[in-house]
């Protein structure tokens, strides 16, 4: 008995022992898969890292540096204020009206375009005859450069200009007024400018995310009796959920940051006395023109910070399902 198993137990030995080497084998090349997928990830993500760094924290690190002193653009900066340069921004009017402005522009996009361009956008997603010649007319406002479209509505909107002799065509001149030069005004009249320029993206974003709408939950509501009305409250519309948060944020932040359209229609004279003024302009008028770097770039840091918390806040309240959502979490 002692024999046999003797002579069982070596057979048994030289069977088992490939087991170990083959696993070494397979840890070593699960080492070495681990190893090239993070060469793959450190090669694809150096170029945007270096990128990011140069263009954004960079110039983000040296206007917190020259924003902390009285600087003049000449030679190095000598005179450190600290933070004189913020408390004086936030003690002048004219940066706090520039504040309000764009707090109205945020506002005022997300309540007037958001309401038309999803219902444009539900008119649009309907099949009809020129279906596609109005989705081109509605998007071609957004894809003009903005200097075109600011310089045009200037044209427009001067006094005895085309909007002007139009309301007086119509028997309305009572509602003529001076759209860029009333203080009270030229805000609510940006407002619609802006409004008309960028409501087409609105409407193609939802648009696109109409398209992802699966055909079967409206079919199956329809065949449930409910009318066009019921189906886009209670299956579209929620289905548009990711949407429509998608486009409020880029709006909101794009609110923020809006220079250029504000820039060339706007009248200089109505801007230096805050009535169209956002933070963006303000900044290069007291920045660029009036030479004090220093503070503008204060100012410059200011409106990052705002954009920087808004986009947190919204992306912790609002986009977190969203972002949560399109994370695949690997199964233990």
């Amino acid at each position: 008995m002692t024999s046999a198993n003797q002579l069982r137990m070596p057979a048994g030995g030289a069977s088992a022992s490939p087991a170990g080497p083959r696993q070494a084998g397979r840890a070593s090349a699960r080492r070495a898969d681990n190893r090239r997928k993070w060469y793959e990830i450190i090669g694809l993500t150096t170029p945007a890292v270096l990128v990011y760094v140069m263009f954004v924290l960079v110039p983000m690190g040296f206007a917190v540096y020259y924003s902390l002193f009285r600087w003049r653009g000449v030679g190095p900066p000598t005179e450190f204020v600290g933070l004189r340069n913020y408390t004086l921004a936030f003690q002048d009017p004219i940066f706090l009206d520039a504040l309000r402005n764009n707090a109205i522009i945020v506002f005022g996009s997300l309540l007037i375009q958001g309401p038309i361009a999803l219902g444009v956008a539900l008119l649009l997603n309907r099949r009809f005859r020129g279906r596609a010649v109005f989705r081109l007319l509605v998007f071609v406002p957004y894809v003009l450069a903005e200097v075109t479209v600011g310089i045009m509505w200037k044209l427009l909107l001067t006094g005895d200009g085309t909007v002007d002799a139009l309301l007086r065509s119509l028997g309305m001149g009572g509602l003529v007024q001076a759209w860029l030069a009333d203080l009270d005004v030229v805000i609510w009249t940006l407002l619609a400018v802006l409004t008309w320029k960028y409501v087409g993206f609105a409407i193609i974003l939802l648009l696109a995310g109409l398209s992802n709408v699966p055909d079967e939950l409206t079919e199956a509501a329809s065949i449930d009796g409910a009318s066009w009305w019921q189906i886009q409250r209670h299956v579209t519309i929620p289905l548009l959920g990711p949407t429509i948060r998608i486009w409020m944020f880029l709006s909101m932040i794009g609110s923020l940051q809006i220079f250029d359209m504000i820039w060339v229609t706007s009248v200089p004279a109505v801007r230096s006395l805050g009535a169209s003024a956002t933070m963006a302009t303000y900044m290069v008028d007291n920045g660029f023109f009036a030479r004090l770097w220093g503070y503008g770039n204060a100012v410059a840091v200011i409106l990052f910070v705002i954009s920087f918390v808004a986009a947190l806040l919204f992306q912790r309240f609002l986009l977190r399902r969203d972002i949560e959502g399109a994370i695949t979490r690997r199964a233990k």
